[in-house]
């Protein structure tokens, strides 16, 4: 017999090799469940005018934490100041079957106000109106080992693509300062300066490429759901990339353990 068929018929165990299955924490239906149980808990976060053209303006990401009615997202998706003479206020877009069948979007926006903010690890949290949303689950962070398999799912581009969540498989590949001390102070800017004075702390090193909408965006296990991180765009790639004249594809998360503790000021 061809030596060729002949290893198709014999089973594995007795060529006595040790196959390694890869294993991501979840089967691809378990991730479907996943993925499909977390979407309608992530809302787009903007501010809300209804006299412009378009009434709302996406900033970036957010996702229902808590007892339904707190959205938790990044503090620089936050807008400095708003246009109180126009009635402008912060917002969040909640996408839904009605609204992809053409129902308006002011139906869907709830107004939203900031009731907790943590500039130095750029977190925040906004409280909505109306009934509690379907809130996700916090992980502990502090458990993450890199090499672990997570998802994160927001808005990238939204301002562009429209309010379509989208989903991102990724690994943990480092676990890493936010502020690495430059060669020379020639190569110092302001916002390294602000990070080392404050102090480092360690922050997620995805492979998986976030963009921008995507802050905000829940960094979550494949298999419970559990928020892990929050995806930042901006406080961590300004201060660990600054020298780089292009941004890479490596995307940061915050680890949720300060979310946690802003939401603990809350109660």
């Amino acid at each position: 017999m061809d030596a060729r068929k002949l290893l198709r018929v014999i089973p594995v165990w007795m060529l006595g090799v040790l196959v390694l299955v890869p294993f991501d924490g979840a089967s691809g239906a378990d991730a479907e469940d996943t993925i499909a149980r977390v979407k309608p808990s992530v809302v787009a976060v903007g501010t809300f005018e209804r006299t412009r053209s378009p009434p709302f303006q996406f900033r970036g990401t957010g996702f229902v934490i808590g007892d339904g009615t707190l959205i938790a997202t990044n503090d620089h998706v936050l807008p400095g100041t708003l246009n109180t003479e126009r009635s402008e206020q912060i917002a969040i877009l909640l996408p839904g079957k009605a609204a992809e069948e053409g129902a308006r979007a002011s139906v869907y926006v709830r107004a939203a106000r900031a009731v907790g903010r943590d500039a130095e690890h750029d977190i925040a949290i906004l409280k909505i109106e109306g009934a509690p949303l379907a809130p996700l689950s916090l992980g502990e962070s502090t458990s993450v080992r890199e090499g672990r398999s997570v998802y994160f799912t927001g808005f990238p581009i939204g301002s562009v693509l429209g309010a379509h969540a989208a989903t991102h498989r990724a690994l943990v590949a480092a676990i890493t300062p936010i502020a690495i001390p430059q060669g020379n102070a020639s190569q110092l800017n302001a916002a390294t300066m602000r990070r080392l004075a404050a102090g480092t702390f360690p922050v997620f090193q995805l492979d998986g490429t976030a963009y921008p909408g995507n802050s905000g965006s829940p960094v979550y296990e494949a298999g419970s759901g559990s928020v892990i991180g929050v995806i930042n765009m901006v406080l961590a790639r300004a201060t660990k990339e600054s020298l780089l004249s292009q941004p890479s594809g490596i995307t940061y998360a915050v680890p949720v353990e300060y979310l946690r503790a802003l939401l603990a000021t809350l109660r």
